[in-house]
């Protein structure tokens, strides 16, 4: 496929990675039911790392640069290690508060961390990105955080520490994914995040088999959908949209996460949320959005 076909439907492979994630809330709240962080976190990304060894060997069996291999277990230590990070962080939120939808909306916070980053790096985000990226915000508030920010616990304390790392991933996999190979690096990440749960887990909670056994469905899903599935999506096709657009796209995961709660878990949803919903779906088409004689964003780009 030529790049300029795989620009156009990169944004739409990234909405069904947004998909896949939002639905693994559910699976997150419902694994932590079953084992604790470390040990959910351990299972699901070794779980992860098998399930591309086949299909490493069938793709990328040859290295193309002399270098590769050097460069993807230095990318891929440093995203593993940023992943470990972020998604313990998450876990042990979400073990703590139970709700999928607010952790939906907090880990959404990477929207606006995203394009703040960004700026620190002189990549000022385009002025349809910034409006995109306060849409978001604002749809994920109304979608997410019915009863305000007036319970604040430090379960969500820790998820808001993890988006920082969120928000530095989706960075480093803009930066690493176009200079090697991606199953390689997702590889490399998933062992990595494997390796370090799975050590936190004998060091710090009590696993055992019957854990496994109860939070199979979780797992697999956790392990084969969202991650080797999702993050492999990520690896192949966020280096083609800017970062901060991927935020965005990224971020309607809070939107099928409450969708997920209404199909799966019999939530309902608030008409506060379908207007959340709105301006999410919104946020997305404005970050797409070049409007390049466009008077504002002539504008905006004077100041950048």
């Amino acid at each position: 496929m030529q790049k300029p076909a795989i620009k156009k439907i990169a944004p739409f492979l990234l909405l069904g990675t947004s998909l896949i994630w939002g639905f693994s809330f559910i699976a997150q709240v419902e694994g932590s039911r079953a084992m604790g962080p470390m040990t959910f976190m351990a299972g699901r990304f070794v779980l992860a790392a098998l399930a591309l060894v086949p299909l490493i060997f069938l793709f990328e069996r040859k290295q193309k640069l002399p270098n590769e291999l050097k460069l993807t277990l230095l990318y891929g230590c440093i995203t593993g290690v940023i992943v470990f990070i972020a998604g313990n962080l998450q876990q042990a939120g979400i073990t703590m508060t139970q709700e999928a939808g607010k952790a939906a909306f907090i880990n959404g916070l990477y929207t606006v961390l995203v394009p703040i980053f960004g700026i620190f790096l002189k990549k000022k985000p385009t002025l349809f990105t910034a409006l995109g990226a306060a849409f978001a915000m604002a749809g994920l508030y109304l979608l997410s955080m019915e009863g305000g920010f007036s319970a604040v616990s430090l379960g969500d304390g820790l998820m808001m520490l993890g988006t920082i790392f969120w928000a530095l991933h989706i960075m480093s996999i803009s930066a690493f994914s176009p200079k090697v190979q991606p199953l390689r690096l997702t590889f490399v990440q998933f062992a990595v995040t494997g390796l370090l749960s799975t050590a936190g887990m004998f060091l710090f909670e009590q696993p055992e088999v019957a854990q496994f056994s109860a939070g199979l469905w979780p797992l697999l899903y956790g392990g084969l959908i969202a991650s080797a599935t999702a993050y492999t999506l990520q690896m192949l096709f966020q280096r083609h949209v800017d970062a901060p657009k991927a935020a965005i796209i990224y971020s309607m995961e809070s939107l099928w996460a409450a969708i997920g709660g209404f199909l799966l878990l019999g939530e309902v949803m608030q008409p506060r949320g379908y207007l959340g919903g709105a301006l999410m779906i919104c946020a997305v088409i404005l970050s797409q959005m070049k409007p390049k004689n466009h008077f504002f964003e002539k504008k905006w780009s004077k100041k950048r």
